[in-house]
């Protein structure tokens, strides 16, 4: 049976949508798109909208400080101090924190939530195996001391510093074990449940989801502190202009993911105003080096002359209008051990030298997969035109972003231009996608474009191992350098988070930690 939004609540957000209406004094009001929402587990959510907004529905153990994110602080452990080894971590529960249920947050809520993620083996669960995790041997990590206190250890090779940073990323976020144990079928940890619903401790759960039309949270009246707001309602609007227009005539209080002329306009009118929030996604263009029906994709000559044919500039500054930057390395600015290296521009002459050298005809054709929404559709015709001056023949293929997330991670695509967003505060976020792929390995992005790449794994793993702090910064360098030189991802920009947000709209705040607005500071 179709889930509906409760009455009331649907009267009040339709009354919001109609012309001109204010919305409800008690309901943050958000146009968004909807469309890349695969699942609102955090064992399996691995999108921007949804598991950015996790940080609103869910706690970790340790947090990144909203106001310094390299600060971890207390999330729903009250301290930590080191284990019986230099490979384990014990952890002591807040006193009375509980569930939006009322189900108090144990030691076993910790264990069942990390295990399950391992078990599940979901797209993002390749972070929590940084800490050496398997399904095989995830059970033997634990140690219960009490039910407010646990250990917990890790076989890899890398220091509790980093542990702590994994664990803040969404896929570590904590569940209620009794909740999800109750709703579990077929062995399935209660995903098939969990994935249009929520079992958390933050600030707000999910009251209702009904997929590529809304998202409704509601206040957790157990959470501390409690949300200025008692709802918060995303409603899906397909069209960039449609969501400027909500925001702008009062019938969304917030709109995301503008267009850089739509954003633009919006800072000239009264009564809405634009916010910038610090980000680390990078967008990059990729190459699937395992598609077999066009061989140009695994030729490095074509990875070679991609980086020659973006016309990075034009981009930034004329299409995107300065929102977005010009970066070239994978690791982006804000995170420890990011260089600004910046060696490419746009030489169509030089690309269409390296691609006759390596007998890459004229006229070759390569399918580009992207998401339909700015920057992306944008960005895609400008490829598509400084490609054809080398002769290259980009044919766009714009879908919604959960048909595109779903297409990469199936290997179902020639080429991509899509985003990253760093999952945690530590270069080995994006070093262990990026520069990892290993037989039966983890699902990265290095294996999701079918990239072999045994030494340069290798590398990575032996610079998330590195102790001495500069030397693995080193190493990192050494990785980006040695990946912007040669590799099918062509990193082209980073973004800062725009919001667009009506004049009576207080309290919104961001880190260059998360990817979404902190929803529990927000009033109106």
């Amino acid at each position: 049976m179709k889930v509906r939004l409760p009455s009331l609540l649907f009267l009040a957000v339709a009354a919001a949508f109609s012309a001109h209406a204010a919305t409800p004094k008690d309901t943050l009001v958000i146009a968004s798109t909807l469309e890349g929402i695969i699942s609102l587990d955090p064992a399996e959510s691995f999108e921007i909208m949804s598991s950015g907004n996790l940080i609103n529905i869910y706690q970790q153990i340790v947090s990144p400080d909203r106001q310094h994110p390299d600060t971890l602080d207390p999330d729903v452990a009250s301290s930590w101090t080191k284990g019986d080894s230099d490979h384990s971590l014990v952890f002591t529960i807040k006193p009375g924190a509980k569930f939006a249920s009322g189900n108090p947050v144990t030691a076993d809520d910790v264990i069942y939530s990390y295990t399950r993620a391992v078990k599940l083996n979901k797209s993002p669960s390749f972070i929590l195996g940084e800490l050496g995790w398997t399904p095989d041997n995830i059970d033997t990590q634990f140690k219960k001391v009490g039910d407010d206190k646990l250990q917990i250890s890790w076989p890899a090779d890398i220091g509790s510093e980093l542990v702590l940073r994994v664990l803040t990323a969404p896929v570590a976020a904590i569940v209620d074990s009794k909740l999800v144990k109750s709703h579990a079928e077929n062995n399935d940890f209660g995903n098939s449940w969990l994935r249009s619903r929520s079992a958390g401790s933050g600030a707000f759960e999910v009251r209702n989801y009904v997929p590529h039309e809304a998202l409704v949270l509601k206040r957790n009246p157990n959470a501390h502190p409690l949300a200025k707001l008692e709802n918060v309602l995303f409603k899906n609007v397909a069209d960039p202009a449609t969501r400027r227009l909500l925001v702008l005539n009062g019938d969304a209080d917030i709109a995301y993911d503008l267009g850089a002329d739509q954003f633009a306009s919006l800072q000239k009118e009264k009564g809405v105003r634009v916010s910038e929030f610090p980000a680390t996604k990078v967008f990059y263009l990729a190459f699937n080096t395992g598609d077999t029906t066009q061989p140009a994709l695994n030729n490095p000559a074509l990875w070679q002359a991609a980086r020659w044919l973006v016309d990075y500039k034009g981009i930034s500054q004329d299409l995107l209008k300065g929102q977005y930057t010009i970066h070239q390395t994978f690791l982006p600015d804000g995170l420890a051990g990011a260089i600004d290296d910046q060696p490419f521009k746009l030489d169509v002459a030089k690309a269409k030298e390296i691609l006759s050298k390596a007998g890459i005809a004229e006229g070759t054709k390569i399918d580009l997969l992207v998401i339909n929404q700015p920057p992306y559709s944008d960005i895609a015709q400008s490829l598509q035109a400084s490609f054809a001056k080398a002769g290259i023949n980009l044919v766009v293929h714009p879908l919604v972003e959960s048909d595109v997330l779903t297409r990469m991670r199936a290997h179902k695509f020639q080429s991509i231009f899509t985003y990253w967003g760093a999952d945690y505060l530590d270069p080995n976020t994006n070093a262990s996608t990026f520069a990892y792929n290993v037989p039966d390995g983890p699902k990265t992005l290095a294996q999701r474009i079918q990239w072999v790449i045994p030494e340069i794994s290798k590398q990575t793993r032996e610079a998330a191992a590195e102790s001495d702090p500069t030397k693995r910064l080193a190493r990192y360098a050494d990785l980006q350098r040695e990946l912007q030189r040669n590799s099918p991802f062509v990193v082209a920009l980073q973004s800062k988070l725009l919001v667009a947000l009506r004049d009576n709209v207080t309290g919104a705040s961001q880190n260059v930690a998360g990817s979404q607005l902190y929803l529990d500071t927000v009033n109106k």
